[in-house]
Protein backbone atom coordinates (compact mmCIF):
# COMPACT_ATOMS: atom_id res chain seq x y z
CA UNK A 1 0.00 0.00 0.00
CA UNK A 2 1.28 3.46 -0.94
CA UNK A 3 0.78 6.13 1.72
CA UNK A 4 0.43 9.74 0.60
CA UNK A 5 1.51 12.56 2.88
CA UNK A 6 2.38 16.24 2.61
CA UNK A 7 5.68 16.19 4.51
CA UNK A 8 7.76 13.13 5.38
CA UNK A 9 10.47 13.83 7.96
CA UNK A 10 13.23 11.22 8.00
CA UNK A 11 14.81 11.35 11.44
CA UNK A 12 13.62 12.58 14.82
CA UNK A 13 16.66 14.61 15.85
CA UNK A 14 16.58 18.27 16.79
CA UNK A 15 16.15 19.55 13.22
CA UNK A 16 13.29 17.20 12.39
CA UNK A 17 11.44 17.85 15.63
CA UNK A 18 11.83 21.63 15.31
CA UNK A 19 10.38 21.53 11.79
CA UNK A 20 7.59 19.22 12.98
CA UNK A 21 6.76 21.60 15.82
CA UNK A 22 6.33 24.42 13.30
CA UNK A 23 4.09 22.29 11.08
CA UNK A 24 1.88 21.32 14.01
CA UNK A 25 1.64 24.87 15.34
CA UNK A 26 0.65 26.13 11.89
CA UNK A 27 -2.12 23.54 11.60
CA UNK A 28 -0.51 21.15 9.09
CA UNK A 29 -1.92 17.70 9.86
CA UNK A 30 -0.45 15.64 7.03
CA UNK A 31 3.11 15.03 8.15
CA UNK A 32 4.92 11.99 9.48
CA UNK A 33 8.25 11.38 11.22
CA UNK A 34 10.14 8.14 10.53
CA UNK A 35 12.93 7.25 12.95
CA UNK A 36 15.47 4.43 12.69
CA UNK A 37 15.79 3.98 16.45
CA UNK A 38 13.35 1.77 18.33
CA UNK A 39 12.21 4.60 20.60
CA UNK A 40 12.87 8.16 21.73
CA UNK A 41 16.44 9.25 22.37
CA UNK A 42 17.43 8.37 25.93
CA UNK A 43 20.90 9.91 26.03
CA UNK A 44 22.08 12.52 23.54
CA UNK A 45 25.71 13.47 22.96
CA UNK A 46 24.93 17.17 22.47
CA UNK A 47 24.32 19.32 25.52
CA UNK A 48 25.17 22.99 24.82
CA UNK A 49 22.12 25.19 24.23
CA UNK A 50 23.18 28.55 22.81
CA UNK A 51 21.39 31.83 23.53
CA UNK A 52 19.65 31.86 20.16
CA UNK A 53 18.25 28.36 20.73
CA UNK A 54 16.82 29.48 24.08
CA UNK A 55 15.20 32.38 22.20
CA UNK A 56 13.69 29.83 19.78
CA UNK A 57 12.30 27.85 22.70
CA UNK A 58 10.93 31.09 24.12
CA UNK A 59 9.17 31.80 20.80
CA UNK A 60 7.60 28.33 21.05
CA UNK A 61 6.51 29.00 24.63
CA UNK A 62 8.64 26.21 26.15
CA UNK A 63 11.69 28.07 27.49
CA UNK A 64 10.64 28.01 31.15
CA UNK A 65 11.12 24.25 31.53
CA UNK A 66 14.41 24.42 29.68
CA UNK A 67 15.75 27.21 31.88
CA UNK A 68 14.52 25.59 35.08
CA UNK A 69 16.24 22.26 34.42
CA UNK A 70 19.45 23.39 32.72
CA UNK A 71 22.85 24.42 34.01
CA UNK A 72 23.34 28.15 33.28
CA UNK A 73 26.76 29.00 31.84
CA UNK A 74 27.51 32.46 33.21
CA UNK A 75 31.28 32.64 33.52
CA UNK A 76 34.34 31.18 31.78
CA UNK A 77 37.65 30.62 33.58
CA UNK A 78 40.94 30.41 31.67
CA UNK A 79 43.81 28.32 33.07
CA UNK A 80 47.30 27.79 31.66
CA UNK A 81 50.66 26.26 32.60
CA UNK A 82 52.37 28.01 35.49
CA UNK A 83 55.91 27.18 34.38
CA UNK A 84 56.40 24.90 37.39
CA UNK A 85 54.70 21.78 36.06
CA UNK A 86 51.24 22.83 37.24
CA UNK A 87 48.43 25.17 36.18
CA UNK A 88 47.03 28.49 37.36
CA UNK A 89 44.01 30.63 36.56
CA UNK A 90 44.91 33.51 34.23
CA UNK A 91 41.55 35.24 33.84
CA UNK A 92 37.77 35.00 33.98
CA UNK A 93 35.07 36.57 31.84
CA UNK A 94 31.34 36.48 31.22
CA UNK A 95 30.36 33.56 29.00
CA UNK A 96 28.01 35.76 26.97
CA UNK A 97 28.91 39.41 26.65
CA UNK A 98 26.22 41.82 27.92
CA UNK A 99 23.69 42.91 25.33
CA UNK A 100 24.02 39.94 22.97
CA UNK A 101 20.81 38.29 24.16
CA UNK A 102 18.36 38.49 27.04
CA UNK A 103 18.63 34.69 27.27
CA UNK A 104 21.57 32.74 28.71
CA UNK A 105 23.76 29.96 27.35
CA UNK A 106 22.69 26.77 29.13
CA UNK A 107 23.52 23.06 29.29
CA UNK A 108 20.87 20.34 29.02
CA UNK A 109 20.98 16.86 27.57
CA UNK A 110 19.78 16.57 23.99
CA UNK A 111 17.33 13.82 24.92
CA UNK A 112 15.53 16.27 27.20
CA UNK A 113 15.65 19.00 24.55
CA UNK A 114 14.03 16.63 22.08
CA UNK A 115 11.35 15.61 24.57
CA UNK A 116 10.34 19.26 25.01
CA UNK A 117 9.92 19.59 21.25
CA UNK A 118 8.00 16.30 21.07
CA UNK A 119 5.61 17.46 23.79
CA UNK A 120 5.09 20.74 21.94
CA UNK A 121 4.34 18.91 18.69
CA UNK A 122 1.88 16.55 20.40
CA UNK A 123 0.06 19.41 22.17
CA UNK A 124 -0.55 20.99 18.78
CA UNK A 125 -1.96 17.88 17.16
CA UNK A 126 1.16 16.21 15.78
CA UNK A 127 1.10 12.42 15.60
CA UNK A 128 3.63 10.20 17.42
CA UNK A 129 6.97 9.42 15.81
CA UNK A 130 7.02 6.17 13.82
CA UNK A 131 10.00 4.25 15.24
CA UNK A 132 11.92 1.35 13.73
CA UNK A 133 11.93 2.57 10.11
CA UNK A 134 15.06 2.41 7.94
CA UNK A 135 14.98 4.58 4.82
CA UNK A 136 16.06 2.52 1.81
CA UNK A 137 15.62 4.97 -1.07
CA UNK A 138 14.42 8.46 -1.97
CA UNK A 139 13.40 9.30 -5.53
CA UNK A 140 12.10 12.56 -7.00
CA UNK A 141 9.87 12.39 -10.08
CA UNK A 142 11.18 15.24 -12.23
CA UNK A 143 7.96 15.29 -14.27
CA UNK A 144 5.93 16.26 -11.17
CA UNK A 145 8.13 18.79 -9.37
CA UNK A 146 6.48 21.80 -11.05
CA UNK A 147 3.01 20.70 -9.93
CA UNK A 148 2.57 22.13 -6.40
CA UNK A 149 -0.07 19.61 -5.32
CA UNK A 150 1.79 16.55 -6.66
CA UNK A 151 3.32 13.93 -4.36
CA UNK A 152 6.54 14.05 -6.33
CA UNK A 153 8.85 12.24 -3.90
CA UNK A 154 8.79 8.47 -3.35
CA UNK A 155 10.41 7.12 -0.19
CA UNK A 156 10.79 3.42 0.45
CA UNK A 157 11.39 2.51 4.09
CA UNK A 158 11.70 -0.82 5.85
CA UNK A 159 10.32 -1.89 9.22
CA UNK A 160 10.59 -5.40 10.65
CA UNK A 161 11.79 -6.69 7.29
CA UNK A 162 8.79 -5.29 5.42
CA UNK A 163 9.10 -2.46 2.91
CA UNK A 164 6.58 0.38 2.81
CA UNK A 165 6.19 3.08 0.17
CA UNK A 166 5.44 6.72 0.95
CA UNK A 167 4.53 9.40 -1.57
CA UNK A 168 5.26 12.87 -0.25
CA UNK A 169 5.04 16.42 -1.49
CA UNK A 170 8.15 17.28 0.50
CA UNK A 171 10.82 15.29 2.33
CA UNK A 172 13.19 16.47 5.05
CA UNK A 173 16.42 14.53 5.49
CA UNK A 174 17.05 14.90 9.23
CA UNK A 175 18.80 11.56 9.61
CA UNK A 176 22.27 12.55 10.76
CA UNK A 177 25.84 12.33 9.51
CA UNK A 178 25.25 8.93 7.86
CA UNK A 179 22.08 10.18 6.17
CA UNK A 180 20.32 7.58 4.03
CA UNK A 181 18.42 10.41 2.32
CA UNK A 182 21.66 12.11 1.28
CA UNK A 183 23.21 8.86 0.04
CA UNK A 184 20.08 7.99 -1.90
CA UNK A 185 20.22 11.33 -3.70
CA UNK A 186 23.87 10.70 -4.57
CA UNK A 187 25.17 13.71 -2.67
CA UNK A 188 28.65 13.67 -1.13
CA UNK A 189 30.16 15.19 2.00
CA UNK A 190 33.11 17.36 1.01
CA UNK A 191 35.87 18.21 3.45
CA UNK A 192 38.59 16.55 5.47
CA UNK A 193 39.50 14.92 8.73
CA UNK A 194 42.39 16.44 10.64
CA UNK A 195 44.93 14.57 12.75
CA UNK A 196 43.55 16.27 15.88
CA UNK A 197 42.16 13.71 18.33
CA UNK A 198 39.93 14.48 21.29
CA UNK A 199 38.27 12.38 23.93
CA UNK A 200 35.04 13.32 25.65
CA UNK A 201 33.47 11.94 28.81
CA UNK A 202 30.67 12.76 31.22
CA UNK A 203 31.92 12.01 34.73
CA UNK A 204 31.18 12.51 38.41
CA UNK A 205 34.46 14.02 39.62
CA UNK A 206 36.02 13.92 43.06
CA UNK A 207 38.43 16.84 42.93
CA UNK A 208 39.82 19.88 44.69
CA UNK A 209 39.97 21.87 41.44
CA UNK A 210 38.19 25.15 42.36
CA UNK A 211 36.50 25.86 39.01
CA UNK A 212 34.90 22.45 38.46
CA UNK A 213 31.43 24.10 38.38
CA UNK A 214 32.50 26.78 35.90
CA UNK A 215 32.98 26.46 32.18
CA UNK A 216 36.77 26.28 32.05
CA UNK A 217 39.57 25.97 29.51
CA UNK A 218 42.93 24.57 30.59
CA UNK A 219 46.14 24.70 28.55
CA UNK A 220 48.84 22.79 30.43
CA UNK A 221 52.17 21.24 29.53
CA UNK A 222 50.32 17.90 29.31
CA UNK A 223 47.63 19.08 26.85
CA UNK A 224 44.33 20.94 26.77
CA UNK A 225 40.94 20.32 28.30
CA UNK A 226 37.53 22.01 28.14
CA UNK A 227 35.36 21.65 31.24
CA UNK A 228 31.56 21.90 30.82
CA UNK A 229 29.47 21.52 34.01
CA UNK A 230 26.27 19.58 33.39
CA UNK A 231 22.77 20.02 34.72
CA UNK A 232 21.95 18.53 38.10
CA UNK A 233 24.92 19.93 40.04
CA UNK A 234 27.19 16.86 39.96
CA UNK A 235 28.05 15.67 36.44
CA UNK A 236 30.77 17.38 34.39
CA UNK A 237 31.81 16.94 30.76
CA UNK A 238 35.50 16.94 29.79
CA UNK A 239 36.79 17.45 26.24
CA UNK A 240 40.39 16.20 26.36
CA UNK A 241 43.09 16.76 23.75
CA UNK A 242 45.21 13.77 22.74
CA UNK A 243 48.48 13.89 20.76
CA UNK A 244 47.98 14.38 17.01
CA UNK A 245 47.75 11.12 15.12
CA UNK A 246 46.60 9.05 18.11
CA UNK A 247 44.86 5.86 16.99
CA UNK A 248 41.28 6.52 18.04
CA UNK A 249 40.38 2.83 18.14
CA UNK A 250 43.14 2.12 20.65
CA UNK A 251 42.01 4.75 23.17
CA UNK A 252 40.40 3.34 26.32
CA UNK A 253 38.42 5.01 29.09
CA UNK A 254 41.42 4.62 31.39
CA UNK A 255 43.43 6.74 28.94
CA UNK A 256 40.91 9.59 29.23
CA UNK A 257 40.96 9.31 33.03
CA UNK A 258 44.76 9.41 33.21
CA UNK A 259 45.12 12.22 30.65
CA UNK A 260 42.69 14.38 32.63
CA UNK A 261 44.63 13.69 35.84
CA UNK A 262 47.84 14.88 34.16
CA UNK A 263 46.25 18.07 32.83
CA UNK A 264 44.65 18.96 36.18
CA UNK A 265 47.86 18.37 38.16
CA UNK A 266 48.68 19.43 40.88
CA UNK A 267 44.95 19.29 41.65
CA UNK A 268 43.54 15.83 42.33
CA UNK A 269 41.06 14.28 39.92
CA UNK A 270 39.30 11.02 40.73
CA UNK A 271 36.12 9.57 39.25
CA UNK A 272 33.10 8.41 41.23
CA UNK A 273 31.54 7.22 37.97
CA UNK A 274 31.71 7.70 34.20
CA UNK A 275 28.30 8.15 32.58
CA UNK A 276 29.46 8.19 28.94
CA UNK A 277 32.64 8.58 26.90
CA UNK A 278 33.95 8.59 23.36
CA UNK A 279 37.01 9.47 21.28
CA UNK A 280 37.05 11.05 17.82
CA UNK A 281 39.08 12.74 15.09
CA UNK A 282 38.01 16.26 14.25
CA UNK A 283 36.65 16.77 10.74
CA UNK A 284 34.77 19.49 8.93
CA UNK A 285 32.52 18.49 6.02
CA UNK A 286 29.75 20.09 3.99
CA UNK A 287 27.44 18.35 1.51
CA UNK A 288 28.00 19.27 -2.13
CA UNK A 289 24.20 19.73 -2.44
CA UNK A 290 21.50 19.82 0.21
CA UNK A 291 18.25 20.40 -1.66
CA UNK A 292 16.73 18.50 -4.55
CA UNK A 293 14.26 20.08 -6.98
CA UNK A 294 12.74 22.19 -4.19
CA UNK A 295 11.21 18.98 -2.85
CA UNK A 296 13.87 17.36 -0.65
CA UNK A 297 15.81 19.31 1.98
CA UNK A 298 18.74 18.09 4.06
CA UNK A 299 19.14 19.46 7.57
CA UNK A 300 21.63 19.28 10.42
CA UNK A 301 24.40 16.67 10.34
CA UNK A 302 22.99 15.32 7.09
CA UNK A 303 24.69 18.25 5.36
CA UNK A 304 27.21 19.78 7.80
CA UNK A 305 29.50 18.05 10.30
CA UNK A 306 32.19 19.52 12.53
CA UNK A 307 33.78 19.28 15.98
CA UNK A 308 31.53 19.40 19.05
CA UNK A 309 33.53 21.77 21.27
CA UNK A 310 31.84 24.99 20.18
CA UNK A 311 28.44 23.49 20.98
CA UNK A 312 27.05 24.24 17.51
CA UNK A 313 25.84 20.88 16.18
CA UNK A 314 22.43 20.52 17.83
CA UNK A 315 21.89 24.28 17.77
CA UNK A 316 22.59 24.88 14.07
CA UNK A 317 20.59 21.76 13.20
CA UNK A 318 17.64 23.10 15.15
CA UNK A 319 17.96 26.41 13.31
CA UNK A 320 17.76 24.48 10.02
CA UNK A 321 14.43 23.03 11.15
CA UNK A 322 13.29 26.41 12.47
CA UNK A 323 13.99 27.90 9.04
CA UNK A 324 12.29 25.32 6.83
CA UNK A 325 9.32 24.45 9.07
CA UNK A 326 7.33 27.68 8.80
CA UNK A 327 8.13 27.99 5.09
CA UNK A 328 6.72 24.54 4.35
CA UNK A 329 3.61 25.39 6.37
CA UNK A 330 3.14 28.66 4.47
CA UNK A 331 3.38 26.93 1.09
CA UNK A 332 1.15 24.01 2.08
CA UNK A 333 -1.53 26.40 3.33
CA UNK A 334 -1.47 28.25 0.01
CA UNK A 335 0.02 31.44 1.43
CA UNK A 336 2.98 31.55 -0.96
CA UNK A 337 4.32 29.96 -4.10
CA UNK A 338 6.68 26.97 -3.71
CA UNK A 339 9.54 29.22 -4.87
CA UNK A 340 9.55 30.50 -1.29
CA UNK A 341 11.31 27.25 -0.33
CA UNK A 342 14.34 28.13 -2.46
CA UNK A 343 15.35 30.56 0.25
CA UNK A 344 16.27 27.58 2.46
CA UNK A 345 19.18 26.73 0.18
CA UNK A 346 20.35 30.35 0.12
CA UNK A 347 20.01 31.02 3.83
CA UNK A 348 21.08 27.80 5.51
CA UNK A 349 23.77 27.01 2.95
CA UNK A 350 25.67 30.18 3.84
CA UNK A 351 25.11 29.54 7.54
CA UNK A 352 26.56 26.03 7.21
CA UNK A 353 29.60 27.27 5.27
CA UNK A 354 30.22 29.96 7.92
CA UNK A 355 29.93 27.27 10.60
CA UNK A 356 32.61 25.11 8.97
CA UNK A 357 34.97 28.10 8.69
CA UNK A 358 34.37 29.01 12.32
CA UNK A 359 34.92 25.46 13.49
CA UNK A 360 38.33 25.35 11.81
CA UNK A 361 39.29 28.55 13.63
CA UNK A 362 37.88 27.33 16.96
CA UNK A 363 39.62 23.95 16.70
CA UNK A 364 42.98 25.61 16.03
CA UNK A 365 42.40 27.92 18.97
CA UNK A 366 42.24 24.92 21.30
CA UNK A 367 45.16 23.06 19.78
CA UNK A 368 48.32 22.97 21.90
CA UNK A 369 50.35 22.90 18.67
CA UNK A 370 49.50 26.56 18.02
CA UNK A 371 51.55 27.80 20.99
CA UNK A 372 48.84 30.35 21.70
CA UNK A 373 49.53 32.60 24.67
CA UNK A 374 46.94 32.75 27.47
CA UNK A 375 46.10 36.30 26.45
CA UNK A 376 45.65 35.37 22.78
CA UNK A 377 43.50 32.38 23.67
CA UNK A 378 41.13 34.28 25.98
CA UNK A 379 40.89 37.14 23.45
CA UNK A 380 40.03 34.69 20.64
CA UNK A 381 37.54 32.89 22.84
CA UNK A 382 35.77 36.13 23.77
CA UNK A 383 35.67 37.31 20.14
CA UNK A 384 34.00 34.01 19.26
CA UNK A 385 31.21 34.73 21.72
CA UNK A 386 28.74 36.20 19.22
CA UNK A 387 29.10 33.12 16.99
CA UNK A 388 28.86 30.59 19.82
CA UNK A 389 25.76 32.42 21.06
CA UNK A 390 24.16 31.75 17.66
CA UNK A 391 23.73 35.40 16.76
CA UNK A 392 25.86 35.86 13.64
CA UNK A 393 23.63 34.38 10.92
CA UNK A 394 22.84 37.00 8.28
CA UNK A 395 20.60 35.94 5.43
CA UNK A 396 21.26 37.18 1.91
CA UNK A 397 18.73 39.17 -0.10
CA UNK A 398 15.80 37.18 -1.49
CA UNK A 399 12.03 37.47 -1.75
CA UNK A 400 11.99 37.30 2.07
CA UNK A 401 14.89 39.65 2.81
CA UNK A 402 15.32 43.05 1.19
CA UNK A 403 18.38 44.91 2.45
CA UNK A 404 18.99 46.56 -0.92
CA UNK A 405 15.70 48.44 -0.84
CA UNK A 406 15.58 48.98 2.93
CA UNK A 407 16.12 52.23 4.78
CA UNK A 408 18.68 50.66 7.11
CA UNK A 409 19.82 54.08 8.37
CA UNK A 410 16.43 54.56 10.08
CA UNK A 411 17.13 51.66 12.48
CA UNK A 412 20.82 50.89 12.15
CA UNK A 413 20.87 48.33 14.98
CA UNK A 414 18.01 46.31 13.49
CA UNK A 415 19.97 44.63 10.71
CA UNK A 416 18.04 43.33 7.71
CA UNK A 417 18.72 39.60 7.31
CA UNK A 418 19.53 39.04 11.00
CA UNK A 419 17.36 38.05 13.93
CA UNK A 420 15.38 40.92 15.46
CA UNK A 421 17.38 42.14 18.49
CA UNK A 422 15.83 42.59 21.88
CA UNK A 423 15.14 45.71 23.96
CA UNK A 424 13.02 46.29 27.01
CA UNK A 425 9.64 47.98 26.54
CA UNK A 426 6.57 48.60 28.67
CA UNK A 427 3.26 47.13 27.52
CA UNK A 428 0.72 49.94 27.42
CA UNK A 429 -2.39 48.05 28.55
CA UNK A 430 -0.94 46.93 31.92
CA UNK A 431 2.43 48.76 32.33
CA UNK A 432 4.32 45.45 32.33
CA UNK A 433 8.02 45.72 31.51
CA UNK A 434 9.04 42.96 29.07
CA UNK A 435 11.48 42.05 26.31
CA UNK A 436 10.09 43.24 22.98
CA UNK A 437 11.23 40.01 21.32
CA UNK A 438 8.65 38.14 23.41
CA UNK A 439 5.95 39.62 21.18
CA UNK A 440 7.39 37.66 18.24
CA UNK A 441 5.86 34.29 19.06
CA UNK A 442 6.42 31.34 16.72
CA UNK A 443 2.83 31.07 15.51
CA UNK A 444 3.32 31.61 11.77
CA UNK A 445 2.53 35.32 11.79
CA UNK A 446 4.45 38.15 10.18
CA UNK A 447 4.89 41.34 12.22
CA UNK A 448 4.71 44.95 11.09
CA UNK A 449 6.65 46.78 13.82
CA UNK A 450 5.61 50.45 13.82
CA UNK A 451 8.03 52.77 15.62
CA UNK A 452 5.75 55.78 15.22
CA UNK A 453 7.51 58.34 17.42
CA UNK A 454 6.68 60.43 20.48
CA UNK A 455 3.47 60.22 22.43
CA UNK A 456 1.45 63.42 22.17
CA UNK A 457 2.92 64.58 18.85
CA UNK A 458 0.45 65.31 16.06
CA UNK A 459 2.79 63.62 13.59
CA UNK A 460 2.75 60.40 15.63
CA UNK A 461 -1.04 60.24 15.64
CA UNK A 462 -1.24 60.90 11.90
CA UNK A 463 1.41 58.26 11.17
CA UNK A 464 -0.52 55.60 13.09
CA UNK A 465 -3.77 56.61 11.41
CA UNK A 466 -2.13 56.42 7.97
CA UNK A 467 -0.70 52.94 8.63
CA UNK A 468 -4.00 51.70 10.07
CA UNK A 469 -5.98 52.97 7.09
CA UNK A 470 -3.61 51.26 4.65
CA UNK A 471 -3.44 47.91 6.47
CA UNK A 472 -7.21 47.85 7.01
CA UNK A 473 -8.06 48.79 3.42
CA UNK A 474 -9.19 46.32 0.76
CA UNK A 475 -6.00 46.93 -1.22
CA UNK A 476 -3.74 46.62 1.82
CA UNK A 477 -1.60 43.55 2.46
CA UNK A 478 -3.70 42.33 5.39
CA UNK A 479 -7.03 41.98 3.57
CA UNK A 480 -5.29 40.96 0.37
CA UNK A 481 -3.55 37.92 1.87
CA UNK A 482 -5.42 36.95 5.06
CA UNK A 483 -8.07 34.22 4.62
CA UNK A 484 -11.52 35.79 4.87
CA UNK A 485 -12.68 33.52 7.70
CA UNK A 486 -9.58 34.15 9.85
CA UNK A 487 -8.91 36.83 12.45
CA UNK A 488 -7.64 40.06 10.97
CA UNK A 489 -4.25 39.64 12.70
CA UNK A 490 -3.81 35.91 12.00
CA UNK A 491 -1.32 36.41 9.15
CA UNK A 492 0.11 39.91 9.66
CA UNK A 493 0.16 41.28 13.18
CA UNK A 494 0.76 44.99 13.82
CA UNK A 495 2.98 45.95 16.75
CA UNK A 496 3.23 49.61 17.85
CA UNK A 497 6.23 50.93 19.80
CA UNK A 498 5.95 54.54 20.99
CA UNK A 499 8.36 56.87 22.79
CA UNK A 500 7.42 58.89 25.87
CA UNK A 501 5.28 58.81 29.00
CA UNK A 502 2.51 56.19 28.87
CA UNK A 503 0.39 58.19 31.34
CA UNK A 504 -0.04 60.82 28.60
CA UNK A 505 -1.69 58.29 26.30
CA UNK A 506 -5.23 56.87 26.33
CA UNK A 507 -6.38 53.73 24.52
CA UNK A 508 -8.79 55.70 22.35
CA UNK A 509 -5.86 57.72 20.99
CA UNK A 510 -4.68 54.57 19.23
CA UNK A 511 -6.50 53.61 15.99
CA UNK A 512 -8.76 50.61 16.62
CA UNK A 513 -6.96 48.60 13.95
CA UNK A 514 -4.12 48.19 16.46
CA UNK A 515 -6.44 46.64 19.08
CA UNK A 516 -8.67 44.40 16.96
CA UNK A 517 -11.44 42.00 17.96
CA UNK A 518 -9.88 38.52 17.78
CA UNK A 519 -9.65 35.06 19.27
CA UNK A 520 -12.04 32.49 20.65
CA UNK A 521 -13.98 35.04 22.71
CA UNK A 522 -13.88 37.77 20.03
CA UNK A 523 -12.51 40.31 22.49
CA UNK A 524 -10.38 43.38 21.92
CA UNK A 525 -6.67 42.46 21.91
CA UNK A 526 -4.93 45.20 23.89
CA UNK A 527 -1.49 43.58 23.82
CA UNK A 528 -0.04 45.12 20.66
CA UNK A 529 1.06 48.57 21.89
CA UNK A 530 4.31 49.20 23.78
CA UNK A 531 6.11 52.23 25.16
CA UNK A 532 9.81 52.98 25.21
CA UNK A 533 10.15 54.31 28.76
CA UNK A 534 11.32 53.58 32.27
CA UNK A 535 9.16 50.94 33.97
CA UNK A 536 8.04 50.92 37.59
CA UNK A 537 10.40 48.12 38.58
CA UNK A 538 12.81 47.23 35.76
CA UNK A 539 14.74 50.37 34.89
CA UNK A 540 15.05 52.15 31.57
CA UNK A 541 13.87 50.61 28.33
CA UNK A 542 15.43 52.90 25.74
CA UNK A 543 14.36 50.78 22.78
CA UNK A 544 14.59 53.69 20.35
CA UNK A 545 18.12 54.38 21.58
CA UNK A 546 19.05 50.68 21.45
CA UNK A 547 17.83 50.34 17.89
CA UNK A 548 19.21 53.75 16.83
CA UNK A 549 15.75 54.96 15.76
CA UNK A 550 15.16 58.71 15.77
CA UNK A 551 11.80 59.33 17.47
CA UNK A 552 11.26 62.31 15.15
CA UNK A 553 11.62 60.13 12.05
CA UNK A 554 10.33 56.73 13.19
CA UNK A 555 10.54 53.51 11.19
CA UNK A 556 8.60 50.44 10.05
CA UNK A 557 10.26 47.05 10.46
CA UNK A 558 8.88 43.91 8.80
CA UNK A 559 9.75 40.76 10.78
CA UNK A 560 9.40 37.18 9.51
CA UNK A 561 7.68 34.37 11.43
CA UNK A 562 11.13 33.09 12.48
CA UNK A 563 12.08 36.48 14.03
CA UNK A 564 14.46 37.48 11.22
CA UNK A 565 14.23 41.01 9.84
CA UNK A 566 12.93 41.29 6.28
CA UNK A 567 12.88 45.02 5.64
CA UNK A 568 13.19 48.48 7.21
CA UNK A 569 10.96 51.22 5.76
CA UNK A 570 10.22 54.84 6.47
CA UNK A 571 7.20 55.32 8.71
CA UNK A 572 5.27 56.84 5.82
CA UNK A 573 6.03 54.09 3.28
CA UNK A 574 2.90 51.97 3.44
CA UNK A 575 3.29 51.20 -0.26
CA UNK A 576 6.60 49.53 0.59
CA UNK A 577 4.74 47.11 2.87
CA UNK A 578 2.48 46.11 0.01
CA UNK A 579 5.36 45.76 -2.46
CA UNK A 580 7.21 43.45 -0.08
CA UNK A 581 4.32 41.01 0.46
CA UNK A 582 3.41 41.15 -3.24
CA UNK A 583 6.85 39.68 -3.93
CA UNK A 584 6.01 36.21 -2.58
CA UNK A 585 2.52 35.95 -1.04
CA UNK A 586 -0.52 34.54 -2.84
CA UNK A 587 -3.76 36.56 -2.65
CA UNK A 588 -6.53 34.76 -0.81
CA UNK A 589 -8.51 34.32 -4.03
CA UNK A 590 -5.60 32.27 -5.40
CA UNK A 591 -4.82 30.33 -2.24
CA UNK A 592 -8.38 29.11 -1.94
CA UNK A 593 -9.25 31.06 1.20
Amino acid sequence: MVKEIDVLICGSGSAGLCAAAWLAICGIKSFKILEKRDGPMEMGQADGVQCRTVEVFESFGISEELLREAYHVLEVAFWSADGKGGIHRTSRTADTQPGLSHQPHVILNQARINSLLLDLMHRNGGKPVEYGYTVKSVDVDASLVDQPSAHAVTVIAEKNGKEETFKAKYVLGCDGAHSAVRRSLGYQMVGDTSDAVWGVMDIYPRTDFPDIRRKTTIHSSHGSILVIPREGGSMVRFYIEFPSGTNVKSVKLEDLHEKARQIFSPYTMEYADTYWWSCYCIGQRLADHFTKDNRVFLTGDAFHTHSPKAGQGMNVSMQDGYNIGWKLATVLKGGAKPDLLKTYDLERGKTAADLIDFDRFFTKLFSSKQNTSPEQFSEGFIKSGRFTAGLTSKYEDSTLTSSGTSRQELASEIVVGMRFPNAQVVRFCDAKAMPLIQTLKADGRWRIMCFAGRIGETSTASRLQNIAEYLDSPQGSVHKYTPGSADIDSLIEPIVVLHGDHTKLEQEHIPKYFWPVTGKWQMRDLHKVFIDERSYNSGDGKAYETYKIDSDRGAIVIVRPDQYVSKVLSIEDTAGIGAFFDGFALPRQENGA
